[in-house]
């Protein structure tokens, strides 16, 4: 299987590049980064924290997508809907695990995904999507005498909150719940806000140090508190799942698919 990786130069792509190397079942269709990037002319390998590989780091997406099997992409959303739309069109498996996308990115991806087969998670980690699963499990068996609130904590370089991988959380909650997120979360709270409201998902957002990624769902009832929780301490875990992805998702008809599916949860 020949694996392409975009965004090769950032702290995810050389850990997917180097997941990619030493899989014995994946050949290194390349990495590109943005044209005019420093790192453009980089061994793959080295960048990769390994020995050379005699591949080059590059910057023609076109060529990249026409090359490889199944591509590799946790870059940020304009992107990747630009990178969706190639893989559509040279009929090229597409892993996504950029967070942050809006409304017009995953629509991109909807309209990919007629014409070729993607995994879009809002996290590559096997964990935390079983952690997804069991919260939709949780959220049906529990009535709404159960307050629902999601906290999560990631690294101080992270750019969009709550995390791609809390708000998954939330529609797994809601989805158990039979209800609408959007109609339901709350974000932020701040001041005066009065009572909870029945029915309320909230959402609470630590930034700090180095931390990798951690995720608690709360179940707070009267009397007793359930929770449920996941801590990632090595990005490994992100390629690790991605490469599981492109394993099950090369070869498979066009399509929107999730880890749930790769994992058999769907």
């Amino acid at each position: 299987m020949k694996v392409g990786v975009v965004g090769a130069a950032g702290r995810m792509g050389r850990m997917l590049l180097k997941g990619t190397i030493a899989a014995a079942d994946c050949t290194l269709a390349g990495g590109i980064e943005q044209p005019g990037h420093p790192e453009i002319g980089a061994d793959l390998g080295r960048l990769a924290g390994l020995e050379s590989v005699g591949q080059a780091l590059g910057d023609d997406a076109i060529a990249l997508f026409a090359a490889a099997d199944v591509v590799l992409d946790f870059t940020l959303p304009t992107p990747t809907a630009g990178f969706a739309t190639l893989a559509a069109q040279g009929k090229t498996a597409h892993v996504i695990g950029t967070t942050g996308l809006g409304a017009a990115e995953e629509e991109a991806l909807t309209l990919a995904a007629r014409h070729t087969p993607i995994v879009y998670a809002p996290s590559m980690s096997l964990g935390v999507n079983l952690l997804m699963a069991i919260t939709e499990k949780v959220a049906a068996a529990l009535d709404q005498g159960f307050d629902i609130e999601i906290l999560e904590m990631h690294h101080r370089h992270k750019v969009d909150a709550p995390s791609g991988t809390a708000l998954g959380l939330g529609r797994a909650a809601a989805a158990g719940r039979r209800v609408d997120l959007d109609a339901h979360a709350v974000r932020s709270r701040d001041g005066h806000t009065g009572a909870r409201r029945d029915g309320d998902i909230g959402f609470a957002t630590l930034r700090g140090g180095d931390v990798v990624s951690e995720h608690t769902v709360i179940f707070a009832g009267q009397g007793e508190r359930l929770e449920l929780t996941h801590r990632g301490t090595s990005r490994d875990i992100y390629a690790l799942g991605a490469l599981r992805a492109a394993r099950w998702v090369f070869g498979k008809p066009p399509g929107l698919y999730t880890m749930a599916d790769v994992l058999g949860l769907g």
